[in-house]
């Protein structure tokens, strides 16, 4: 997840390590998985359309913007926007474009500018919370989200099933996103990208496949990583973002909180054929044969 533009969203996964695959077979076809992957592309390619350029008017100026820049101000989520209950005015997105002030966002006092029209007047600011899931700041944010989601969300759609994963992508990226507006709630910069909702995808596979293999490129050296080592330090290294990163880590933070929460919260109620902590699979109570020795290590 990403404060629009973010052409350095990438450095958050840092630019020496890159996983490749996991080692983590599935059974069942990742439907909604590839759904997504293939909605945030056609949405970054053929709604937002990086190459193009809009012109739009605030106040007395008229400016020449990337198209999806605009856009992003029309779909995305703006803090402001949803701490004040209304659409960003033209004269807050004057003053964060050419004032260069990312807290622009403006209360009902003596600072308000009395009779500046709302820039996107019909714009549903609580919807934005989802639609701003399917934006992009740039090809390499795209790239990296899209590709850790495929590594890790076939095999927590694999262990949900296809509505309860939707479901719970959907929520940890709200969850993750009000994070960030907690955060900043006067800030007036779009937030865009999947990365909320993939750090919770993150946070339930690091529960439940905390050994699976992560077959990961490190300074140009292939290795298998164990998922818990790999994913802590994904963890660890938000806090150390640069806060001109362009990077709404703390929306990271919240997701992967959120989904290893509710991976925890899963495992206590329903059986896990997982494991977790190396210790599975587990087999089902009703996959006991009577009259056959079994392994009292494995039941434990």
């Amino acid at each position: 997840m990403a404060a629009h533009p973010s052409g350095r969203a990438a450095a958050v996964y840092g630019a020496s390590v890159l996983p490749l695959r996991d080692e983590n077979p599935i059974d069942r076809v990742p439907l909604v998985t590839l759904l997504l992957i293939v909605a945030c592309g056609a949405v970054f390619l053929f709604a937002q359309r990086p190459s193009s350029t809009e012109t739009i008017r605030l106040g007395d100026d008229v400016l020449e913007v990337p198209n999806d820049l605009a856009f992003a101000w029309r779909y995305a989520v703006v803090p402001c926007e949803i701490v004040e209950g209304r659409p960003l005015l033209t004269s807050e997105i004057e003053r964060t474009i050419i004032g260069g002030d990312s807290s622009a966002c403006e209360r009902d006092d003596a600072t308000s500018s009395i009779g500046s029209p709302a820039f996107a007047p019909d714009k549903p600011v609580l919807l934005a919370l989802v639609s701003s899931l399917f934006l992009h700041g740039g090809i390499a944010h795209l790239g990296l989200n899209l590709w850790f989601l495929w590594i890790f969300g076939n095999n927590i759609e694999d262990r949900l099933g296809h509505l309860a994963f939707g479901l719970f992508y959907l929520a940890g990226g709200i969850a993750a996103t009000v994070g960030h507006i907690a955060a900043q709630p006067s800030s007036t910069v779009p937030v865009v990208g999947a990365s909320g909702a993939i750090a919770a995808v993150m946070g339930a596979y690091l529960v439940w496949f905390p050994n699976a293999p992560i077959r990961t490129v490190v300074f140009l050296v292939l290795v298998d990583i164990r998922a818990r080592w790999f994913l802590i330090a994904w963890f660890v290294v938000q806090f150390f973002t640069g806060p001109d990163a362009g990077v709404a880590w703390i929306a990271h933070v919240v997701g992967f909180v959120y989904g290893a929460v509710l991976g925890l919260a899963v495992r206590r109620t329903t059986w896990d054929r997982t494991g977790g902590a190396g210790h599975g699979p587990y087999p089902h109570p009703t996959d006991y044969v009577p009259g056959i020795a079994h392994d009292a290590e494995r039941w434990r």
